[in-house]
């Protein structure tokens, strides 16, 4: 799988490359089982039931790294954050920002574009519980390097939704810039941000999960106020 990920010329290359990767025999399990058995508001869909590629610019200048694809979300509609709660209220926070053309994603056919930015997840597959193990992250973190490697020279700032995003930043930025990440790992929380040299930027943000978004911890202004910095860092008017 390693060896396949560097293979890919170019995102699309490396989109249809993640889209065919069966390395995560649980992960497999799952994502098929929910393609499957649906939820009964989607029983008329035909769900992806595959790894999902990330989605935007390939000149990007801003990141969004997020966890793993939602069971009945991505999983879904074959596109990251697209058909779930968690997408609403990112995408409306990007076109807030400037950064995508309609405040919604509700499907791969939707009409959606973003500027100047690219979203990809640590992990392809939907992951029971929503949570991926140790072993199913560093399987498919050559996607992820693969990408950054791809986006490397236009990428000036990531931001990492959540601490596992965060995490998987760190391993990251030695595969792709060879650089040694900091010792002590600086601790995640919204609004985190650590500089190095000849590398992007790292910005922290709660994840736009339910969980978050529906108790208040995260509300838009914060969300706000992180694609401002993003932009900020990153030149984007």
């Amino acid at each position: 799988m390693a060896a396949r990920a560097r293979r890919a010329a170019d995102l699309p290359d490396l989109d249809g490359a993640i889209s065919g990767c069966f390395a995560c025999p649980r992960l497999v399990a799952w994502r098929e089982e929910v393609a499957r058995t649906k939820r009964a508001a989607f029983r008329d869909q035909e769900y992806w039931g595959r790894p999902v590629p990330g989605l935007g610019a390939s000149d990007a200048r801003i990141a969004i790294l997020g966890l793993a694809p939602a069971a009945h979300g991505g999983n879904r509609t074959g596109r990251v954050f697209t058909g779930d709660r968690s997408g609403d209220v990112l995408f409306a926070a990007l076109h807030r920002a400037g950064l995508a053309n309609q405040p919604t994603s509700v499907a791969r056919d939707d009409g959606l574009a973003l500027r100047a930015t690219r979203i990809f997840a640590a992990v392809r597959c939907a992951p029971p519980d929503n949570k991926p193990t140790p072993d199913e992250r560093d399987t498919c973190a050559p996607w992820l390097h693969r990408e950054l490697e791809l986006i490397r020279p236009t990428l000036r700032v990531v931001v990492a939704l959540g601490a596992f995003a965060w995490a998987a930043w760190w391993p990251a930025l030695r595969a792709v810039y060879g650089v040694r990440p900091p010792s002590p790992r600086p601790v995640f929380g919204h609004g985190a941000h650590w500089s190095g040299t000849a590398v992007p930027e790292l910005l922290g943000c709660y994840h736009v999960s339910q969980q978050n978004t529906f108790t208040g911890r995260l509300t838009p202004r914060m969300l706000d106020e992180v694609f401002t910095r993003a932009k900020q860092v990153a030149g984007v008017d």
